[in-house]
C-alpha cells in the first residue's frame, strides 16, 4: 500500500487530504501538492483505524499533542487512558504514549485503540526497558530489538515515532568539546548516548535509517526525527551540538522523502525568547520546509510548578515564527508524572499559544473566532461567550462562582459596566452643534 506521500506525487487526492483540507477550509488540491512536497504531513499508520486524520505543517492550524504513558513508579494503565480522554475533550489533535512501565505492548496498543487523534511513540523507551529485563543493562541493547520495537510500535498503529537518528558520534564528540551545563536532557537520546559512548560504535538508528524507511514505509507510520541534543536549559541554546543535528537531521529528511515516508523534525527546548525566531527559520532552512514541532520552548529555567506558562510564551512565538507542531508542557514539568487535570490545563494553555500563532499567520478561521467573541462582548450576551471561550467549562464555572444568576454584568465592574455603559449613550440618537 502507498503511503500518502505517495499516492500524492501520484497526483491523487486521498480521503485523508479531503478531510483535512475540509478541517483548514482550504482546497483539497493544496493539500496534496503540499504532502507531495513534504512541508505537509498526514500522520495517519493504516493500522490506527480509530483515527480522525490531521494535517501539520505548511499554511495549516498550529497543531497541540499531550504526552501521556505510564512510568515505573506509575505502572497503570487506567490513569493513561482517562487522561487520553481528557486530552481529546480538552482539544489536543495528538498524544505521545510514552510508557516505560509494565505490559508497554498493551498500553500503547490500548491508547491506539481508543484514540481519535494521531498517537505518537518512542520506540526506544521500550528496546531500553526489554534490554534492561533480557540483557541486564541498557548498554546491551542490540540493533535489532531497536529494529523490532520500531516494527511493533508500527504494525500496532503508532501515527508518528520519534526517532533520534541525528545523534551521532560526531555530535556527541561536538558536545563534549564545547562542555554544556546540562548535557543530555532528552531521555531517548541520553540512552543512545550512553549507548554509543560504552560500546564505542556509531547510533544504530542512524546506522540502520534505511530498514527504518522499509518499516515506516509499510504502514505508512511518519517518522518524528528526535532533537537528542536539545538544549536542557538557557545556557545551551542553539549550541554547535543542537545545530550539528539539526544538520544530519535535514539530511535524514532528504533521504526519507526520496522513498516517499512522511517526516516532521523535532525542535527545542529550552530557548531564550530572542532566540526563538532564529532557531525557527533555522530549521526551515536547513530541513526544507519540513514540518516543525517544538517542545515549548522554554523561555525560563525558573518557574517550575508554572511550566506551562514558561512553554506557551515560547510557543506563541515559535509558531509565529514557522514551528507546525507544539508538544505540551505542563505545570508537573520537571517535578513529576501529570495528573488529569494537568493535561487539560496544559494542552488548552498549548492551544491558547497555538491560537495566537494562527492569528499572525493568517490561518482561516483564527481571526473570526475572536471576532465572533468580541461581538458577544459588547452585547453581554454571556450564552455565547461560554460557547466560544476555549474551555467552555471554566469559563462557566468561574462566572456561576462569582455572580447572581440572571446578572447582566460581571461581579468585577457591576453596575459600573464599561461595556453597558457606553453602549447606553452610544445608541442614542447623535445631535451635534452645525446641525
Amino acid at each position: 500500500m502507498a503511503t500518502q506521500m505517495q499516492m500524492a506525487r501520484q497526483g491523487k487526492i486521498t480521503d485523508f487530504m479531503k478531510l483535512v483540507a475540509k478541517q483548514e477550509q482550504v482546497e483539497a488540491d493544496l493539500i496534496r501538492d503540499r504532502v507531495a512536497a513534504g512541508t505537509i504531513a498526514i500522520c495517519a499508520n493504516i493500522n490506527h483505524s480509530a483515527l480522525v486524520p490531521r494535517g501539520v505543517g505548511q499554511g495549516l492550524s498550529t497543531k497541540v499533542n499531550a504526552n501521556i504513558g505510564t512510568s515505573s513508579a506509575y505502572p497503570d494503565l487506567e490513569p493513561e487512558l482517562l487522561k487520553l480522554v481528557a486530552a481529546i475533550n480538552a482539544g489536543a489533535d495528538a498524544v505521545m504514549d510514552l510508557s516505560t512501565g509494565d505490559h508497554i505492548d498493551i498500553s500503547r496498543q490500548k491508547i491506539i485503540e481508543q484514540s481519535s487523534i494521531m498517537v505518537g511513540t518512542v520506540p526506544i523507551y521500550q528496546a531500553t526497558v526489554n534490554a534492561i529485563k533480557t540483557h541486564g543493562a541498557v548498554v546491551d541493547m542490540t540493533s535489532d530489538d531497536l529494529l523490532h520495537a520500531i516494527e511493533q510500535q508500527a504494525k500496532d498503529g503508532a501515527d508518528f515515532m520519534t526517532l533520534h537518528c541525528g545523534v551521532t558520534r560526531e555530535t556527541i564528540m561536538r558536545m563534549r568539546r564545547q562542555t554544556r551545563v546540562m548535557d543530555v536532557v532528552s531521555r531517548g537520546g541520553s540512552f543512545i548516548t550512553g549507548w554509543m559512548l560504552h560500546n564505542e560504535k556509531e547510533n544504530p538508528l542512524y546506522e540502520h535509517y534505511d530498514d527504518i524507511l522499509d518499516i515506516c514505509e509499510k504502514y505508512d507510520s511518519t517518522i518524528s526525527l528526535g532533537d537528542g541534543l536539545r538544549p536542557g536549559c538557557l545556557a545551551d541554546a542553539t549550541d554547535r551540538a543542537q545545530i550539528q543535528e539539526l544538520i544530519i537531521l535535514g539530511e535524514l529528511v532528504d533521504r526519507a522523502w526520496k522513498r516517499g515516508v512522511q517526516v516532521i523534525v523535532e525542535g527545542p527546548g529550552h530557548v531564550p525568547y530572542d532566540q526563538i525566531e532564529a532557531n525557527m527559520k533555522l530549521q526551515k532552512q536547513l530541513c526544507k520546509n519540513a514540518p516543525f514541532y517544538v517542545l515549548g520552548p522554554l523561555v525560563t529555567d525558573i518557574a517550575p510548578g508554572y511550566d506551562h506558562i514558561t512553554a506557551a510564551i515560547g510557543g506563541t512565538l515559535a509558531a509565529a515564527s514557522g514551528a507546525d507542531f507544539l508538544c505540551y508542557v505542563t505545570s508537573a514539568e520537571h517535578l513529576a508524572l501529570p495528573t488529569i487535570e494537568d493535561v487539560h490545563e496544559g494542552v488548552i494553555t498549548s492551544r491558547i499559544a497555538a491560537h495566537a500563532a494562527d492569528i499572525v499567520k493568517g490561518i482561516p478561521g483564527a481571526k473570526e473566532w475572536d471576532l465572533k467573541m468580541a461581538k458577544a462582548r459588547k452585547v453581554l450576551d454571556w450564552d455565547a461567550q461560554m460557547n466560544l471561550a476555549i474551555d467552555p467549562e471554566k469559563a462557566k464555572a468561574k462566572r456561576g462562582a462569582r455572580n447572581e444568576e440572571g446578572t447582566e454584568g460581571c461581579s468585577m465592574c457591576g453596575e459600573y459596566c464599561s461595556v453597558k455603559i457606553v453602549g447606553e449613550y452610544l445608541n442614542k440618537p447623535v445631535t451635534y452643534c452645525n446641525e
